[in-house]
């Protein structure tokens, strides 16, 4: 018999966090969270994004022993301002038990339903900046600190509960090579001469602080037609300068503003954390920082986080810009492979970005749905 218990109290929340980690121990493809940071992630006195937001977490328990966990959330931005009346899920792990996912999603089922909303729709995270997706194929390739592993029956699981694919995404890569600057350097100068462009590059993290509001209101303006897009509160802004900032090299971070000093376009790249977060194994002491430190100074491979374009600059190459200013630092510092953080399937005016680099697709994610 399973028994499912909802999480009220701190020690229940660790073991909530902790879960995967046996679940996924000994597989190399796994990347772990940071334990303290995934439970700040759901404190509702230190995550804003429980301003307009809500969320339920619960354990699944087999002779005493944890089998699975999903959290039921709600975010009221989406639901009151916008009217999508979705009940989201996400954290959603288990054993290769239909009966133990069943009854998890049963509760995100029930709830949702007892609020008459249209459909739940996971796995995913309170916003867009989240984790997002089940992956159902790429189960050999390293994952990422901001992607969820998980394993490869977990697809049967959300067919057998009914639930249908709502939205799909591709994880893709590209040798640092392939980023020839002939396909894109001549371009760089015509746009920049064209709309009285030019390149901001940092390498400060206090050079960077006055700018990253700015990017996080460009962020919501360029994704703002994207399907489920939630924009990202003031509150929320702060948050992720704290708990990102230390993560990201400023180097890697590159602006394109206008004649007036607008932000018009921005990317965002971080060094690969994947093996250092392996070897910290949810612990940042005594020797995670280390790691981490290391990889942000050393680490050969990066991940293409996030690109955004003011929709008024949007098909007129502005990207251009960014690419060759990034492929020098990437030779500055000896960058050998590029990956892409989960995109939607659909987006195509985002794939057409990377055409000449050749990139391959070594992961696809899906997300479910299933109505009331």
């Amino acid at each position: 018999m399973i028994n499912v218990v909802e999480v009220k109290k701190q020690k229940d929340l660790k073991t909530f966090v902790k879960f995967p980690f046996k679940l996924y121990k000994g597989n190399k493809y796994w990347v772990p969270p940071i334990i303290n940071e995934e439970l700040e992630t759901f404190n509702e006195d230190l995550n804003p994004v429980f301003e307009h937001a809500k969320a339920r977490f619960f354990l699944a328990y087999k002779n005493n022993e944890v089998v699975g966990r999903i959290a039921a959330i709600l975010n009221w931005t989406e639901v009151k301002q916008q009217n999508v009346l979705k009940m989201r899920f996400g954290w959603f792990d288990f054993v290769d038990d239909l009966v133990v996912s069943k009854v998890l999603l049963n509760k995100v089922y029930e709830i949702g339903n007892s609020l008459n909303l249209k459909y739940m729709e996971g796995p995913v995270g309170f916003s867009n900046l989240d984790k997002v997706g089940v992956l159902v194929s790429g189960f050999d390739v390293l994952g990422t600190m901001i992607t969820w592993y998980n394993h490869e029956y977990y697809q049967k699981h959300y067919e057998a509960f009914g639930m249908r694919k709502e939205k799909g995404y591709l994880e893709s890569h590209f040798p640092a090579v392939n980023a020839d600057p002939r396909f894109f350097v001549r371009h760089s100068k015509i746009i920049a001469e064209r709309f009285e462009l030019k390149t901001k590059n940092f390498s400060t993290s206090k050079e960077l602080i006055p700018y990253v509001d700015k990017m996080f209101d460009l962020f919501n303006e360029s994704y703002a037609k994207l399907s489920s897009f939630v924009p990202i509160s003031d509150l929320q802004k702060a948050y992720f300068k704290k708990k990102y900032l230390n993560f990201l090299s400023p180097e890697y971070i590159k602006f394109v503003v206008n004649k007036n000093d607008d932000l018009i376009a921005f990317a965002i790249v971080m060094p690969s954390f994947s093996r250092a977060l392996q070897k910290a194994n949810g612990k940042l002491f005594p020797f995670g920082f280390y790691h981490l430190l290391q990889a942000k100074k050393h680490s050969k491979d990066v991940t293409f986080y996030l690109i955004g374009i003011r929709p008024d600059y949007q098909n007129k190459g502005v990207t251009t810009l960014l690419f060759t200013d990034m492929k020098k630092t990437f030779d500055l510092r000896g960058v050998e492979n590029c990956h892409r953080t989960p995109e939607l399937e659909d987006n195509h005016a985002v794939h057409r970005l990377w055409e000449n680099f050749d990139p391959k697709i070594v992961k696809r994610r899906n997300t479910y749905r299933k109505d009331f």
